[in-house]
């Protein structure tokens, strides 16, 4: 009997991302969300909450920018999954003071104005999902970035005083497109488009061959390297 190496690779690998959700809902239960984008990573994720430990709460930032093809993707696994997703949205008088200072694309004035424009319709939201919690789940994976190498697949996140589990992030980008097409996992379709990090629709671009998976977010900020907004604050680290 011929033994295909990688099928048994990826087995254990899903094996394990299994058991980390699991670890985490035992331990922590309904103090316990995953705060999902749904990107690759993130619907790779939903399917695997779905199919074993369902009870754990799946939530999402509507930042009010988003490509409508993010919100496509959220009604399809909405319907797939049956799924209770809970939707935080940005504060509407902080939008409103915000865009009537600096206009509605204060982001490309200044990278402390991008910042501004993140914080006020992620990070707030953020908080107020993660409030009360003793735990969160991410689907950030290590080679998406230099500045998710050091990440590990638990960790103590001081920014938002939380236990984070991150269960992908051993995983290959390959395995994760893997993992959707042989669960036929819905994906955004922007992904088909050469779009490997989906945030805020004027925030985000196609990439090209040997460009880095994250250069496609805030690319007019390139002199200060690969950006991070927030969510997953580590230190940058730069070529």
């Amino acid at each position: 009997m011929v033994v295909n190496v990688e099928v048994v690779k990826m087995q254990a690998k899903v094996a394990e991302t299994i058991a980390l959700l699991e670890q985490a809902n035992n331990e922590y239960g309904s103090s316990l969300v995953f705060a999902c984008s749904f990107g690759a990573e993130d619907v790779v994720m939903i399917d695997l909450i779905s199919k074993h430990a369902p009870s754990i709460q799946v939530v999402t930032l509507d930042t009010g920018r988003l490509p409508q093809a993010t919100y496509n993707v959220m009604d399809a696994c909405r319907e797939k999954y049956h799924l209770e997703l809970k939707v935080y949205c940005p504060d509407a008088a902080e939008v409103e003071a915000m865009v009537c200072e600096s206009g509605l694309n204060l982001f490309y004035q200044s990278v402390e104005k991008r910042k501004q424009c993140c914080e006020i319709r992620k990070i707030h939201p953020l908080k107020r999902a993660l409030s009360g919690k003793q735990a969160w789940i991410t689907g950030v994976r290590r080679e998406q970035a230099d500045s998710r190498l050091d990440m590990t697949a638990v960790e103590d996140d001081a920014h938002f005083g939380l236990k984070k589990f991150n269960p992908l992030i051993e995983w290959t980008e390959s395995e994760v497109w893997d993992y959707i097409r042989s669960n036929d996992v819905p994906y955004n379709a922007l992904h088909d488009q050469h779009y490997p990090s989906i945030g805020c629709e004027p925030c985000s671009r196609s990439i090209t061959v040997g460009e880095d998976p994250r250069s496609g977010r805030w690319w007019w900020e390139r002199e200060d390297g690969v950006a991070e907004c927030g969510l997953h604050a580590s230190p940058l680290k730069k070529p």
